[in-house]
């Protein structure tokens, strides 16, 4: 049997300096208890019902963060909680939203719920200290709360960067082995040309044909126009050619050569120069290809880390800042191109032309963009379409983002907004994003309005033309 003592009870800091007989109502009313260290004293939905007063010992409480405990508060006999913890009078808490655990042996008072209305009664000073307390707890979830949603925001867009940049990357890596063993056969091949004394003016002239076949601007063919000239070629090849069945016609269709063009080489020529002729020519076609992929490959990442760094708001100051707002739009959908990709969404741009620049935060601007196409890539099934539409007039730039999703059921969408409110799975969601969104928009002064039914939810976000920051009282 734990041995209760008013002694503890009076070591509790938010009850310091209060009169005698306020510390022995709460003694006759609470339970005392000890715990020993390492417990699971609190569970998560387990029912709130007692204001906790801790003389000694520590509480550590976690919340469930994305399937992880994270921890969030401690509760002990300091100046910052006060020795309080659990409900507190005015509370809304219906039930724990994570766990308690011990982290050292720990003595406990527990007052339950049904004395606050008296406990208000007989000590408005102790009840105004635990409104206090119950305020800077609520300010220090938040807190931990945003951060954690920047955290898992950050997390999400670097999972999908590096599934953007992974693509390119893996490219560039199979080029160098590819182009690796080109530049090798080249020799080789370029050797054997040498045997059969080729002219300069016949390579001279092979060159001149290619190089007018990267300058032509011919019609992308369609995949059976380009399977005919395939098959053009290598019946030709076959026909005309010793040796020519061992050549495929894609690399010389791919460059624009025609059975013609190789008629003409081939009458310059004998036919086991031809042969060689063929492989050398299709050696250097196919290494120019190569670098036409090595260099999309190295563009896309140029692009890529171009668009993270403007949309960080990298090697800037923070402060507002004119930005084009399309720009950071279009490096929002670059950074979220796998997500896109991957449920094949269709991206609609209804783009106002001589969109005005806007004064913003641009890192917290990004965010808002982020999150709102984030929350409507996830509303949307396989196959869904994105529309982003801009218009101005003379007082505020206006960005409409719809998605043609499951839509906001019309009994929750006033909640959209509230802290910690969220519709999406455990693990998927804290329900910080959209409040986020919220106060972002009004410390810019502007405004964030949302419509939604089945198959059509817009937001709509008005931001100033002119900096109104000066205006605010």
């Amino acid at each position: 049997m734990p041995n209760k003592s008013i002694d503890d009870l009076r070591k509790v800091v938010v009850l310091h300096d209060l009169p005698e007989d306020i510390i022995n109502w709460i003694y006759e009313k609470s339970e005392y208890i000890e715990i020993e260290e390492g417990v699971l004293f609190y569970k998560k939905d387990e029912p709130a019902e007692h204001l906790w007063l801790i003389p000694e010992g520590r509480f550590d409480f976690y919340m469930d963060v994305n399937g992880q405990e994270v921890l969030y508060y401690n509760f002990q006999n300091d100046n910052v909680t006060g020795g309080v913890g659990g409900l507190l009078p005015y509370s809304r808490m219906k039930v724990s939203p994570g766990n308690a655990y011990t982290v050292a042996f720990t003595k406990v008072f527990k007052l339950h719920k049904k004395y606050f209305d008296e406990l208000a009664q007989v000590s408005p000073e102790l009840n105004n200290r635990l409104i206090s307390y119950m305020t800077e707890r609520a300010r220090a979830f938040a807190t931990i709360k945003l951060q954690q949603e920047k955290v898992s925001a950050l997390g999400k867009l670097a999972a999908g960067i590096a599934h953007e940049m992974n693509n390119p990357a893996s490219a560039i890596n199979r080029i160098a082995a590819e182009l690796t063993k080109r530049l090798k056969d080249n020799y080789d091949l370029t050797g054997k040309l040498l045997q059969f004394n080729i002219s300069p003016e016949l390579i001279s002239k092979i060159n001149a044909l290619v190089q007018a076949k990267e300058k032509t601007t011919e019609k992308k063919l369609s995949m059976s126009e380009k399977m005919n000239r395939e098959d053009e070629i290598e019946s030709w090849l076959q026909k005309n050619v010793k040796g020519g069945s061992e050549i495929t016609g894609d690399t010389f269709v791919d460059a624009g050569i025609t059975v013609e063009d190789l008629a003409v080489i081939k009458n310059d020529v004998g036919e086991e120069e031809f042969i060689h002729i063929l492989y050398w020519v299709e050696n250097l076609l196919i290494s120019q290809r190569i670098l036409f992929d090595l260099h999309e490959s190295s563009s896309r990442i140029s692009h890529l880390v171009s668009a993270i760094k403007s949309h960080v708001h990298m090697d800037q100051t923070n402060e507002l800042t004119c930005t084009d707002i399309h720009r950071d739009i279009e490096n929002t959908l670059t950074l979220m191109g796998y997500k896109i990709r991957e449920k094949n969404i269709t991206i609609k741009k209804i783009f106002a032309e001589n969109l005005p620049e806007v004064p913003v935060y641009i890192g917290e601007m990004n965010q808002v963009w982020t999150n709102i196409i984030d929350n409507a890539i996830y509303a949307m099934q396989k196959g869904g379409e994105l529309t982003i539409e801009t218009f101005y007039d003379s007082k505020n730039v206006c960005v409409k983002i719809c998605d043609n999703g499951t839509g906001i059921p019309p009994e929750i969408l006033s909640r959209i907004f509230d802290p910690f409110f969220t519709t999406k799975k455990v693990g998927e969601g804290t329900g910080i994003g959209l409040d986020l969104v919220n106060r972002i928009i009004k410390n810019h002064n502007g405004e964030i309005k949302v419509f939604s039914k089945p198959g059509n939810t817009e937001f709509k976000i008005y931001i100033p033309v002119q900096d109104t920051k000066g205006d605010k009282k």
